[in-house]
């Protein structure tokens, strides 16, 4: 029992490598590399500060930041004709990114598939992957910890998945709420969060980049566009542990 005890104790204070990459055809450069969540806070002046609780630091410490690739105002109408929901570049000429190039990054969802009737989603396609080689969940969720002045008329729709059988494509989903409001994005800013759970809850997420090798590519194309074909993706899980190369995740060197 002594040696089993010591054997878990061993395994939960190994960390967990957790692989991200960039699967982008153009402009890979606007996308940042995910950073850990680090407070923007001034050095504790007492010894029993938020800045310096245990909890704290620990509930910081597992999650990462992925930062807005552009900046960029919209606003949305309403086409009363069909009901639907269209897309404008708010800030017209002035704009950072040409609006031909926001059409094909931004995609509106279509009305009979928005969670509420009158609350318009878009989507917009990143092309980052993250991955792992053991048992890894990770959930997409809105940056909670960063301070906004200027509120967003909506929330951010979050998601979890396994990310060692469900390596994909990173989509950015929101909810628009307050359509006579305009939403304003700023490059840089905290744009989401990641959060990875594993068998161990003690063990520490060790982020790397990874490689986009010729077989993960192969295996990333089982899951791209299954929702086209079926409705409940999850159903396909099995499959995919079963075709699952033994290794998916290989450091990139540079």
């Amino acid at each position: 029992m002594i040696l089993r005890y010591l054997k878990d104790k061993t395994e939960s204070m190994r960390s967990t490598e957790v692989g991200w990459l960039l699967d982008a055809e153009e402009g890979s450069f606007i996308w940042s590399a995910p950073t850990r969540l680090n407070s923007d806070r001034p050095p504790a002046r007492h010894a029993k500060s938020a800045s310096l609780c245990p909890a704290v630091i620990e509930h910081e410490a597992r999650f990462f930041v992925v930062p807005c690739p552009i900046s960029v105002k919209l606003k949305l109408t309403i086409v009363p004709q069909t009901g639907e929901a269209a897309l404008v570049n708010a800030a017209g000429d002035k704009s950072e990114i040409r609006s031909k190039t926001l059409v094909k990054m931004i995609n509106v969802v279509a009305s009979k598939e928005w969670r509420h009737p009158d609350r318009p989603i878009i989507q917009i396609s990143t092309p980052y992957v993250f991955l792992a080689d053991e048992p890894v969940y990770m959930s997409l969720l809105p940056p909670f910890n960063y301070f906004r002045a200027q509120r967003l008329p909506g929330q951010l729709v979050s998601g979890r998945l396994p990310i060692h059988i469900w390596p994909r494509q990173m989509l950015w989903a929101f909810e628009w709420v307050d359509i006579s409001q305009e939403l304003h994005l700023e490059r840089g800013e905290p744009w989401f969060y990641v959060h990875f759970e594993t068998h161990h809850p003690e063990r520490q997420v060790r982020l790397v980049e990874a490689e986009l090798t010729p077989h993960l590519k192969e295996y990333m194309q089982g899951v791209r566009g299954v929702t086209n074909y079926v409705n409940r993706t999850f159903s396909l899980f099995k499959i995919a542990s079963q075709r699952r190369p033994r290794q998916l995740l290989s450091k990139k060197v540079r």
